[in-house]
Parts: structure tokens; C-alpha cells; sequence
């Protein structure tokens, strides 16, 4: 079995996860940037990361996901600033799984990431209170994801392998 792991990611956060996972994996294997990935010709397993931005799936990766999963088997992964179990987390998850309609979604994880100081400084200037609190959430994503969410990526990443 030919497995791929490709993630985004702007902090790090994405890409310590998908390194976990990558780590995790058995047979051939390979881990790229998502910009670096042409198609999934060759593989029989992809895992797609990605941090959620702005609320949403970043467009590039909403685009690769549209574009070159159908006909695959994939696992989707996500990092953010809410801890996780935050009702926000399904309406992400949907959004990635809609995308991906052609494919067969093997399952999904997602984890807190720690929240970039410049994200932090503008969301509390924002005149939304929504944006505030998001702003005033900050500090608590310091150190995320910590090693028991990494841990918790390195069984997802076994559970979905099982499934092949």
C-alpha cells in the first residue's frame, strides 16, 4: 500500500500533525506540502491537513480536495484554535467532507493549534464581540498541539490504516 500525507499549514501546527501521522504510517509513504502535490495518481491512501481559517477550509485546499479526490480513499485533518468538542468543529468537517464528494472519507481529526500572536492581536481589535472572545482565547492555545493530541494523531492515523 502507497500512502500520501499532505498538509498546509502557516504556524507549524498542521505540520507537526502530519509528521505524527507520516510517522505512524506503514509501507511506502510519502509527506509533502499540499502545494507540492500535482494529483494522487499511485496512491492508495491520502491524508489532506490543513489549518481552518477565517472559519473555513483555506480555498487552495478546498480546491486540491475538489479537484483530486474523487475515486480515492482519504482522511481529512485539521488544526485550530478551539478546543476541541466546540460545535464550530462540524460545520469545518462538513465543509472538507463536501469537497471531497467523490471520495471515500475514511474519517476525520481534528486538534487545538496554537493560535499565531498576530491572529490573536487582531481579533482583539475587532469591533465583533464573537471576534474578541475568539482574540481573548489566545493565550490558552499556547503550547498546542501538545504531545497528547500528537499522541491522539499518531492512533488516528493506525485506525484508518486498519480500514484499508
Amino acid at each position: 500500500m502507497r500512502t500520501l500525507v499532505t498538509y498546509m499549514t502557516q504556524t507549524g501546527n498542521t505540520k507537526r500533525i502530519a509528521e505524527a501521522i507520516y510517522g505512524e504510517i506503514e509501507g511506502e509513504k510519502d509527506i509533502k506540502p499540499i502545494g507540492e502535490v500535482k494529483n494522487l495518481e499511485g496512491y492508495d491512501l491520502t491524508f489532506i491537513g490543513f489549518p481552518v481559517l477565517q472559519f473555513d477550509i483555506p480555498p487552495n485546499v478546498k480546491k486540491f480536495i475538489t479537484e483530486n479526490t474523487a475515486g480515492k480513499n482519504i482522511a481529512i485533518f485539521m488544526t485550530h484554535a478551539v478546543p476541541e468538542g466546540t460545535e464550530v468543529i462540524h460545520s469545518w468537517t462538513g465543509s472538507a467532507e463536501q469537497a471531497a464528494a467523490g471520495a471515500t472519507v475514511l474519517g476525520s481529526f481534528d486538534c487545538q493549534g496554537e493560535l499565531a500572536q498576530p491572529v490573536i492581536d487582531m481579533l482583539l481589535k475587532a469591533d465583533d464581540p464573537q471576534m474578541k472572545a475568539f482574540g481573548e482565547m489566545g493565550p490558552s492555545t499556547k503550547g498546542q498541539p501538545d504531545e497528547s493530541r500528537v499522541q491522539k494523531a499518531k492512533e488516528f492515523a493506525k485506525e484508518i490504516q486498519a480500514k484499508i
